[in-house]
């Protein structure tokens, strides 16, 4: 019995890992500008101060106006809110849930077609009182739409729904994949950047419980017109699906019931994601507006803990007993983010992560082969691109793009990390797992890594334990592809554009009547809920730290997300990966002449932004320094043509600076 239970445990916390609600989406539903509290706000990354936060009234009007809207709907719901570092503040489960019965959770992305072999496809799993699955949902929806966001630009778990997907847009083939193909696998619970409850009290960024959700029901929170936080809903039929086309609209419920939640605390009207566009298409907010919002949740009554619902136990996230929270403020000291009052970037505008005393955690150090002073500069000069650069992803238009910048030593060990105001959350954890990889497969053992790191265990549909995935595979398919015996362990200069290129289901990317990429699943086993090696790497920590939140491991998963046995917490590999890889672009590695030193890793704003500061960077340091430089272009991973393919490198924007007319900004580098 307890092994059946265990079973169980492990399938329902990782079925909810990086769950997708199902419906359509493709309204161009948004907050009308009557309504909220931040219609007519106009900031531009400098309204945060000290007083705006969400106040422990603010948190229960929040959760008020959701549980009132989930009744008026005649249904019941699990809600969440965080704020912008992602602090739970209250996990909230209305009455009505439990009192409805035994509930399922079913994992489909798309009910008309074959089940997928592997993966979390088609598990149906138990909901009970004891298991704070709702919980670990709804938090991660409201960190997705807190981390997402920013004054320049609010977006949604819907408009990540659209991002991370096969094809941009969903179902448009022979599309290449979303821009954030694979930051789902982001904020990951075993990551060794992203704080603990424990660790610092209220300085963030947390991590999330699962990863970045793609999961319609999570928005941003706003006050005068900064994000403050976000909420997240789980409420439907308890089914997690895939919006596979985004053509069409529909109501939803967990989103209708968070944007309720959201009422007066809305994303300012021309920062919704859907004023927004990227590749020419134009991004995906809501597909409801505040006019499915009843009177009743605009004019909610107060919120009675022990009537309406209880505040739920979620391990090492949120802890009934504090009560509901106030948020930080964010750039503040006790946020976990504030200027650099240090002066090591002057005039950048820049911004650090510290820790609970107000000491930095990042702050540039020597590597095996970097020098601090070395650090210090590669960082300092990808600020001075970000800041000059025109921001993709942000309003007004002409905005400086707003990014975090990692560099890494060659063993994956951080030594700095900086980011521009206002940068979204989300890139911090991303920035850094895109520096790791890009050193991971560019080093001559990347094989050898790989291929000690220990098998994944998959599980079946009803929750017992299925085949084993064994990573070494995924190094022969690159070999395969290749027809190069010594690819991994020849040295070529591997960007992130270059391994995601290698990481889609479609090889070229999008093309539907190719295979897949080696470093993706064949057909048949490829979902979003199973995408290769990037999951499978991290998936036994991910279950590790889950069976913590049930009760079944003493400890929690270790601060590594690779090398941990199924089953265990500690993690037999070096921490190379240690917060997982990144499989999108916006890195490269940094040499000395021929040899690899270090890498670096840019997130936050368009990806051929992350691109452009990353390798603009390391040239420019370079130029100052004269002992560092991109990787030679003889050895660069754009010189492979598997399958008659080019791989790419990087790709930066024609004319990217704002107040210059200057083109072609990294040809020739």
């Amino acid at each position: 019995m307890m092994k059946s239970f265990i079973s169980a445990a492990m399938a329902l916390g990782v079925s909810l890992l990086f769950a997708c609600t199902g419906g359509g989406g493709g309204g161009t539903g948004s907050p009308s500008a009557a309504l909220g509290s931040n219609a007519g706000t106009n900031c531009n990354g400098s309204c945060a101060s000290a007083s705006t936060f969400l106040t422990q009234a603010d948190v229960s009007q929040v959760i008020a106006q959701a549980v009132a809207q989930a009744r008026v709907m005649n249904t019941a719901a699990t809600i969440a809110v965080v704020d912008r570092v992602g602090n739970v503040l209250a996990a909230f489960r209305m009455t009505e849930v439990l009192a409805g019965g035994d509930r399922v959770v079913t994992v489909v992305s798309n009910p008309g077609q074959p089940a997928i072999d592997g993966g979390l496809e088609r598990v149906e799993l138990p909901v009970t009182a004891g298991i704070p699955s709702d919980g670990l949902a709804a938090i991660a929806k409201a960190i997705t739409g807190a981390y997402l966001s920013s004054e320049g630009n609010g977006f949604s778990t819907r408009t990540a729904n659209q991002i991370v997907q096969r094809h941009f847009n969903p179902g448009e083939t022979n599309q290449p994949g979303g821009p954030l193909f694979g930051v789902q696998f982001s904020q990951l619970p075993c990551s060794d950047f992203s704080l603990r409850q424990p660790d610092s009290s209220l300085v963030g960024p947390k991590r999330s419980p699962l990863g970045l959700s793609a999961d319609p029901g999570g928005f941003p929170l706003y006050k005068s017109g900064t994000p403050v936080g976000g909420i997240g809903v789980i409420a439907d039929d308890f089914i997690y699906g895939l919006d596979e086309i985004v053509s069409d609209s529909d109501r939803d419920t967990d989103e209708i019931i968070a944007l309720a939640g959201s009422f007066g605390f809305a994303v300012p009207n021309e920062r919704l994601g859907s004023r927004i566009t990227v590749e020419g298409k134009t991004l995906r907010f809501s597909d409801v507006g505040f006019d499915a919002v009843s009177g009743q949740a605009r004019n909610a009554p107060a919120l009675t803990v022990g009537v309406d619902g209880d505040l739920v136990t979620v391990p090492d996230y949120y802890d009934p007993a504090t009560g509901i929270l106030a948020g930080q403020a964010f750039g503040q000291a006790a946020s976990g983010v504030r200027p650099d009052n240090n002066g090591s970037f002057p005039g950048r505008d820049a911004f650090v992560f510290v820790d609970e005393t107000d000491t930095e955690r990042f702050s540039p150090q020597a590597g095996s082969m970097l020098s601090a002073e070395e650090v210090r500069v590669l960082l300092d000069q990808a600020l001075a691109v970000a800041n000059r650069a025109r921001g993709q992803i942000r309003r007004p238009l002409g905005s400086s793009a707003r990014v975090t910048i990692s560099v890494v030593d060659t063993d994956g060990s951080i030594l700095g990390i900086a980011r521009t105001r206002d940068a979204p959350v989300f890139g911090a954890d991303v920035s850094l797992q895109k520096a790791r990889t890009a050193v991971l497969f560019t080093s001559t053992d990347a094989a050898d890594f790989i291929e000690a790191l220990p098998d994944t265990q998959y599980l079946n549909p009803d929750l017992t334990a299925a085949r084993t995935e064994v990573l070494a595979e995924y190094v022969q398919a690159v070999i395969d592809l290749t027809g190069d015996a010594t690819a991994l362990r020849n040295g070529i200069a591997f960007s992130d554009r270059a391994g995601g290129n290698l990481s889609r289901p479609n090889f070229p990317d999008g093309i539907v009547n190719e295979g897949p990429g080696p470093l993706s699943k064949p057909p048949g086993e490829w979902s979003p809920f199973s995408t290769g090696l990037q999951l499978d790497a991290s998936f036994n920590a991910i279950v590790s730290h889950l069976l913590f939140e049930f009760g079944l491991n003493a400890s929690d998963v270790g601060r590594n997300c690779v090398g941990v046995p199924f089953g265990q917490t500690a993690s037999t590999a070096a921490p190379r990966i240690a917060n997982g890889t990144q499989i999108f672009p916006g890195s490269v590695p940094i040499f000395r002449g021929d040899q690899l030193i270090g890498g670096i890793g840019v997130s936050g704003d368009g990806i051929d932004q992350d691109d452009m500061i990353s390798f603009l960077g390391v040239h420019q340091a370079g130029e100052m320094l004269g002992t560092l430089n991109n990787a030679p272009p003889e050895i660069r991973a754009d010189r492979l043509t598997p399958n008659d393919t080019r791989l790419r490198y990087i790709n930066c924007p024609q004319s990217p600076f704002n107040n210059s007319d200057e083109q072609n900004v990294c040809a020739g580098k």
